[in-house]
């Protein structure tokens, strides 16, 4: 009896054991066959899940017998559900091949399908250079400053926020060291922050309702007209899925900061919505002592609510408004508090309201086909007051495009047209002459993309601009993009652009635009440039995939030839000038991401050389970092909790006075814990509490009336912040 109980109890593990299975499969591109790293499979009701190595192999061990149902999930493609029955016939890995994410799938995975190209296809295989923030990076960013996206974007290499109010914390964005009026930002390819409305533009988007941000770095005006010398931004939103989708964010700092949005979204049978709403709160702080504010006092409201009408398979129209109200102080913190007094008078106060609405129609002809027609008008008001002083105007612009989108086995096309205006109108606030414009661009433009090989796809675009100020502007662009094999890829592109100059550049509102006489158009010619990129991309899998490295070289150069320079009169007056000469950024940028396990290293470096050509004499382009450096350590297991180790270097930049500021570094320290509906997370800022003030004095004069040095490194220093995220 005895033996018989042993052997029937073996045999009852020996069939337990064969009911757990494992999977393997191999997860590939339907179209080019190319492996996809860290493609995802899940396991449905469990959490049981694995992510893809350098091979495209993910294993599923510890699987029940009987019919089991796996998801496989690949940021940019469509989700494919396969039923198994375990345990399999077949004892090799399953190739499983993905299908591209299109436009108006529903998938949030559908994030790097990538938009600022004009293009349907992801970003793999598109031969401009683009580099994509998204899923759980954007996600981590919106946890560290959940009120606006400067962190998201400075802590990319090669791009660098730069703060023009030392009280009040405006800043602008700089690519590869170019001036921030050289970058263009779109917001779901609508032009929303240009001119007098580009003014606080990074301090008031907030990145909860952002599916993506996509940034392509180097000469972009043949994709969305004039502005994108240095690069574009292309902010883009979430779209309402099947499941109801419901968050919320409540953030506070140790500066006594207080950011509380919600986002909801959900698609029904022919309507889909989606609203966002915040409220962002900062208190004066002044962590160094010298009687500024380091961060302004401010409360902003934002209502971006939008809607989906899904009138068949083929058409879609959708409607939105997004609306921004924010007052902001900084200055004296006597003043602040409300102890002022003729000594302690000075402020620096900005109101803002932004207002624009956008309208979208899609139809699809057939699989291949698309017409898309698109508008959106923009009303920006804003005040900028001192003690004795006023700036203030209204910009309102408008953008409609139309276009037509073919996408074919070996080439995609899009052809259309555009018309833009801006115009902005300056208050009468004294006797100055007024900086009022009325800008009105007429634009067409090509693009094509040609699978030439299996390896080889090559882009290229022109575009056709009419400017009522400063005539017309033919703007080529050609992009290339070569599989090499399976570890190494290379693209090389180029393009030309230009600016049309207005008196709204960091410079101008260094200085809250005092002085600054109005552009002489008949005397200034819009500043034209080239550029161009090159980058090798190496990825690899090693100690048998266990560990994935991937590695991009960028080398990038761009030339401005006569740009406009601000100018001190002999009236002390300043004058947009146009000598001989050019400004050019050339240099290098490299990144590293290494993945194991739980684990993941991002390193990146860049070398920038900026030089500003007026006449005979070179000089070193202000404000400036030569060299810079990104490391950001993560420890993540997904579903469950992060941490992450962040550490940047900054190298001494050339002041606009000719000193220099010194070299520093920073760090940071984020963590979060993660349920099923909510997840709490904290954030140390500038741990090394990095201060300009502990360099010298960031103002010269006396606190009544203060000359305020160039602001490159941070004010606030050691900051804490925390909070607590739903999904209901």
């Amino acid at each position: 009896m005895k033996k018989l109980t042993v052997l029937v109890a073996a045999l009852l593990c020996t069939a337990f054991a064969c009911a757990q299975n494992t999977f393997k499969a191999v997860i590939k591109d339907i179209k080019t066959k190319e492996t996809l790293i860290g493609a995802t499979a899940l396991l449905s009701g469990t959490t049981k899940g694995a992510s893809s190595d350098t091979a495209g192999l993910v294993m599923l061990t510890n699987i029940s017998d009987g019919l089991q149902i796996i998801q496989f999930r690949y940021v940019g493609y469509r989700t494919q559900t396969d039923t198994l029955n375990f345990p399999l016939a077949q004892f090799e890995p399953m190739l499983i091949l993905l299908q591209p994410a299109g436009k108006g799938d529903g998938e949030e995975l559908g994030e790097v399908v990538i938009g600022a190209t004009r293009s349907s296809r992801t970003i793999a295989n598109i031969p401009s250079r683009v580099e994509v923030i998204s899923g759980d990076e954007l996600d981590e960013k919106g946890s560290m400053k959940p009120g606006d996206i400067r962190m998201m974007l400075a802590e990319s290499t090669g791009i660098q926020t730069q703060q023009t109010s030392a009280t009040s914390g405006n800043s602008s964005i700089r690519i590869q060291g170019l001036d921030g009026k050289y970058t263009q930002i779109i917001r779901d390819g609508f032009p929303l922050y240009s001119g007098f409305s580009g003014g606080l533009g990074l301090l008031q988007i907030a990145p909860l309702d952002l599916k993506q941000v996509e940034v392509i770095k180097g000469s972009s005006s043949t994709l969305f007209g004039g502005g994108a010398i240095a690069g574009l931004v292309n902010l883009v939103s979430k779209t309402p899925a099947n499941e109801r989708r419901l968050d919320f964010l409540l953030n506070g700092t140790a500066a006594l900061g207080l950011d509380a949005s919600g986002f909801y979204s959900q698609k029904f049978a022919k309507i889909g919505t989606i609203i966002y709403a915040a409220y962002n709160h900062g208190t004066a702080y002044d962590p160094s002592g010298s009687g500024l504010s380091a961060i302004p006092r401010f409360n902003r409201y934002t209502l971006n609510p939008k809607l989906f009408f899904y009138f068949n398979d083929r058409a879609t129209l959708i409607a939105g408004i997004n609306s921004t109200i924010e007052n902001r102080i900084g200055g004296d913190m006597k003043y602040l508090d409300g102890n002022g007094n003729s000594k302690h008078s000075y402020f620096e106060e900005n109101k803002t309201g932004r207002y624009s609405s956008q309208l979208e129609l899609d139809h699809k002809f057939n699989a291949k086909e698309k017409l898309t027609i698109k508008n959106n008008v923009s009303y920006f008001n804003r005040s900028i007051s001192l003690q004795n002083y006023r700036f203030s105007g209204v910009q309102v612009s408008s953008y409609s495009e139309a276009n037509f989108a073919y996408s074919g086995e070996k080439t995609d096309w899009v052809a259309g047209l555009n018309y833009l205006t801006e115009n902005f109108n300056e208050d009468k606030n004294s006797s100055f002459p007024l900086r009022s414009y009325n800008y009105n661009t007429m634009g067409a433009f090509i693009q094509n993309t040609w699978n030439a090989t299996d390896k080889f796809t090559l882009e290229s675009g022109l575009r056709g601009d009419y400017h009522n100020e400063y005539g017309f502007f033919v703007l080529p662009r050609i992009s290339g993009l070569y599989k090499i094999n399976s570890h190494f890829t290379t693209r090389l592109g180029g393009g030309l652009g230009y600016k049309a100059p207005t008196v709204f550049t960091e410079d101008a509102e260094r200085i809250e635009f005092r002085n600054v006489l109005p552009i002489a158009a008949a005397n200034t010619k819009a500043e034209r440039s080239y550029g161009a990129n090159f980058d090798i991309s190496y990825k690899v899998g090693l100690f048998d995939d266990k560990v994935s490295c991937s590695i991009n070289q960028l080398f990038f150069y761009t030339r401005i030839n006569n740009p406009i320079l601000l100018t001190t009169l002999a009236n002390s007056n300043l004058q947009y000038l146009q000598p001989q000469g050019d400004l050019n950024t050339r240099g290098m940028e490299t990144n590293v991401k290494i993945t194991y396990d739980n684990f993941k290293l991002f390193t990146g470096y860049i070398l920038a050389a900026v030089m500003q050509h007026t006449g005979n004499s070179i000089s070193t382009y202000p404000l400036v970092s030569r060299n810079r450096l990104n490391n950001v350590f993560v420890y993540e297991v997904e579903n469950k909790f992060k941490i992450g180790l962040e550490g940047y270097y900054f190298s001494s930049q050339t002041l606009n006075d000719g000193t220099t500021g010194s070299g520093y570094w920073t760090a940071g320290l984020m963590a979060e814990k993660i349920w099923e509906r909510f997840s709490l997370f904290v954030n140390f800022e500038n741990l090394t509490d990095t201060r300009q003030t502990k360099f010298g004095p960031i103002y010269t004069g006396s606190i009544t009336d203060p000359v305020f040095k160039d602001i490159y490194a941070p004010l606030d220093g050691f900051v804490v912040n925390g909070g607590i995220k739903f999904k209901l």
